[in-house]
């Protein structure tokens, strides 16, 4: 398994693969690596002849109180992981690597990215989709994996690959879920033992919201009010938002008969927390 720290590296390592008329796929990472991720890098290995993963802690993403000192980074555990899946290589930039003094180019997919956690967190997915563009640009993989727990991140960068005609195929894989239901993620790690606890409501409240959907409910206003009182039985998980929107748009939507995003953020403790189910 080849690590590449530089752009002019992985750019020639990808080139040449390319080069080769080797399919390549992308698994874009922030590190510490769950199976969530790992699920990501085995839908790569089925479909593609190399995988290339990368892990940068991209700094623009993060808001000026956000937990961007603290996110957890491991990367030598990362390394082990991948190379037991069969990693081709990795990109595992400094931050002064994806930003030069001076840079100051950013993507931002207008509309889209101010809805759900675009809202909560003002400037997140403009980070996101620049260094995703970033990514794409140096690598120019055929396909790049993401996860459908990220789904408002799906939909931003979905429109940004339309957009900016990125010739590539977004791959989206299901959510990977804990045995007791909670979408695995990074950020797990930051939570106490009764807060883990506490986490499960986000995944009640979406299973409430699917069995009354399967039932015959489609006004997203009950369903909305539905989930609610899920996280109103556990009045210490803080909801940032409950929503039912276009999955593509992230547009509000009042009714779920042409299908919907459930999606659901919240805080436990100090953790913020996501999940979604699409209808």
């Amino acid at each position: 398994m080849l690590i590449f720290k530089t752009v002019r590296e992985a750019q020639s390592a990808c080139a040449q693969l390319r080069g080769e008329g080797r399919i390549l796929g992308l698994v874009p990472t922030m590190g510490a690596l769950h199976e969530g991720h790992l699920s990501l890098v085995r839908a790569a290995r089925a479909e593609c002849d190399v995988v290339a993963v990368s892990i940068f802690v991209n700094p623009t993403q993060f808001g000026p109180n956000e937990d961007f000192s603290k996110y957890p980074r491991t990367f030598d555990e990362d390394c082990a992981l991948l190379k037991r899946e069969g990693v081709h290589m990795i990109f595992a930039p400094m931050v002064e690597e994806m930003y030069p003094a001076g840079a100051t180019t950013f993507v931002n997919v207008e509309g889209v990215s101010e809805r759900l956690d675009g809202a909560s967190r003002p400037g997140h997915f403009r980070g996101v989709t620049t260094v995703v563009s970033k990514l794409f640009h140096i690598a120019v993989p055929h396909k790049a994996y993401f996860g459908q727990k990220d789904a408002a991140q799906v939909a931003v960068l979905s429109k940004m690959v339309r957009d900016l005609n990125f010739p590539l195929q977004m791959v989206v894989c299901p959510i990977v879920r804990e045995a007791d239901g909670l979408a695995m993620s990074s950020r797990n790690r930051y939570l106490s033992a009764r807060e883990r606890q506490q986490a499960l409501t986000l995944s009640r409240a979406l299973g409430k919201v699917k069995d009354a959907a399967s039932a015959g409910e489609s006004s997203a206003e009950k369903l909305i009010e539905t989930a609610r009182g899920v996280f109103a039985e556990e009045p210490e998980v803080r909801i940032d938002y409950v929503a039912l929107v276009n999955p593509e748009t992230l547009e509000d939507i009042s009714d779920t008969r042409n299908g919907a995003l459930a999606a659901v953020a919240a805080f436990v403790g100090n953790t913020r927390l996501i999940d979604n189910l699409l209808l």
